[in-house]
């Protein structure tokens, strides 16, 4: 009778057990969809914020200070697709306890800068150097916090910033990669100040770090660690309106404005998966392709989706656009925000050759680079891994530059350049190496473009595939 009775139990919980399993497979389920979700909304502050944290956990930097590459970025830098041709100088400032002054010098006859001054979700806020709104005068540009109405003293720029937290990169340009022309490089940059508004009658002495030798890593970390990068910001920062509905969302995900984010293991495998799921997602559609910028069958592409590049220089003010997604994609292998992309600065991608083929490390590859490129300033082509999106561990140098004085040119102007694992005889000066075990893609730099770049009366060829050396 007994076991009579506990079999009648079993089938009358029967049901309500599936019930119960049901409901948390599709609660599960909206942890993993959610977090999918998140990751692609949240990965410019993500991309900040591992920028920011590994400043400030392995560097003398703080916020507020400035951050410096004493030597042509290396492999050492291992930001997302970072330019080897320029001395890097980094701020990271918070306006939490009043504005933020960021005094740029002005142009030298043989020293200049390209600067962008972006907020904490990597919005523009302005571009600043000789081709950008100070046409390099220099200036006092005051980076303000949400909210803020005081007037401004006689000669400072204002940017209004949605929340508090922001970074500039400024490059200061080589006229070589020899030592002298970097000294000279790093002494211009150094005339950067930064300090409170609060100051300006008598500003503290800037800090500069050196941080060179430092392996500076802040490539996507495609695991749960991802949301605590995520969440610091959002316990950080207000919310912006246009955001508001990403509020559930990261609820149902643990992270909730001033509560501790704290996932228990099952919730942590979930937003694994989300992640995974979401590094697939971004990747599928970056390997897709951006649309071709030289022409429909060209393999250089825009750097990013026209209607985000569109969106950002806006700053997502058009009512019925907002391309997260594509925004999503465009931070998972870059940083920064440009205002005026192709005033100071325009860059192509390539990630196939020719034939349509994905770049081997373990092949070589020529491009030519047509006489009489149409820039005011200088023009390179860098390598990068193309699954960190990352200069190439472990090789002598990432890219060649107009800059560099022993590069070979053919009769008409012409450069013919390689990539691959050996240089093939005779062209070391024009060689990239890569990493035979690894894909790469490439990346080209024009700065100052005119208007024959955009006019496409100048062509960048495709790289093609050589017989190895």
């Amino acid at each position: 009778m007994r076991s009579i009775a506990l079999l009648c139990m079993l089938l009358l919980a029967g049901p309500a057990l599936s019930a119960d399993r049901t409901a948390r497979q599709v609660f599960d389920q909206e942890i993993e969809r959610n977090a999918v979700q998140a990751a692609v909304w949240g990965i410019p502050v993500v991309n900040y914020d591992l920028m920011r944290q590994e400043m400030l956990e392995k560097t003398p930097g703080k916020v507020g200070q400035v951050i410096y590459w004493g030597r042509p970025l290396d492999w050492m830098n291992q930001t997302l697709t970072p330019n080897p041709d320029a001395l890097y100088f980094m701020v990271f400032f918070s306006t939490k306890d009043g504005p933020v002054v960021l005094d740029l010098p002005p142009a030298e006859e043989k020293a200049s800068f390209n600067g962008n001054i972006v907020t904490a979700w990597q919005l523009p806020l302005e571009d600043a150097g000789l081709l950008g709104y100070d046409k390099g005068k220099g200036g006092k540009f005051v980076v303000l916090p949400p909210g803020y109405t005081d007037k401004l003293p006689d000669g400072f720029i204002p940017l209004r910033s949605e929340v508090y937290g922001g970074y500039m990169l400024f490059r200061s340009n080589l006229a070589s990669h020899g030592d002298a022309d970097v000294q000279a490089s790093i002494d211009y940059g150094k005339k950067l100040k930064i300090y409170p508004l609060s100051a300006a009658a008598n500003p503290p002495e800037t800090v500069f770090s050196d941080v060179k030798d430092v392996l500076f890593d802040s490539t996507i970390r495609w695991d749960a660690s991802f949301f605590d990068n995520l969440n610091r910001v959002v316990q950080e920062e207000p919310w912006i309106s246009r955001d508001r509905v990403m509020i559930d969302q990261l609820k149902s995900i643990g992270i909730e404005k001033d509560k501790p984010f704290e996932p228990d293991r099952h919730t942590k495998s979930l937003l694994t998966k989300g992640i995974k799921e979401a590094e697939t997602l971004l990747e599928a559609k970056y390997d897709a392709g951006l649309p071709p910028f030289f022409s429909e069958k060209s393999r250089w592409t825009f750097p990013a989706y026209p209607d985000l590049i569109k969106a950002m220089q806006s700053d997502f003010a058009e009512q019925d656009a907002y391309p997260v997604d594509h925004r999503g994609v465009a931070y998972s292998y870059a940083y920064i925000g440009i205002k005026r992309l192709g005033a100071g600065q325009f860059y192509a991608i390539s990630i196939r050759d020719k034939d349509g083929n994905a770049f081997d490390g373990g092949k070589t590859y020529r491009l030519h680079v047509p006489g009489n490129v149409p820039v005011q300033q200088y023009w390179s082509v860098t390598a990068y891994d193309r699954q960190t999106h990352a200069l190439i561990k472990n090789v002598a140098r990432a890219s060649r530059s107009s800059q560099i004085p022993e590069l070979v040119k053919n009769g008409d102007g012409s450069v013919d350049l390689y990539f691959g694992p050996k240089a093939p005889k005779g062209k070391d000066t024009n060689w990239v190496p890569t990493d035979p075990k690894r894909q790469f893609e490439l990346m080209f730099r024009a700065y100052g473009p005119t208007k024959e770049f955009f006019d496409k009366k100048w062509v960048l060829s495709d790289v093609v595939r050589v017989a190895a050396p």
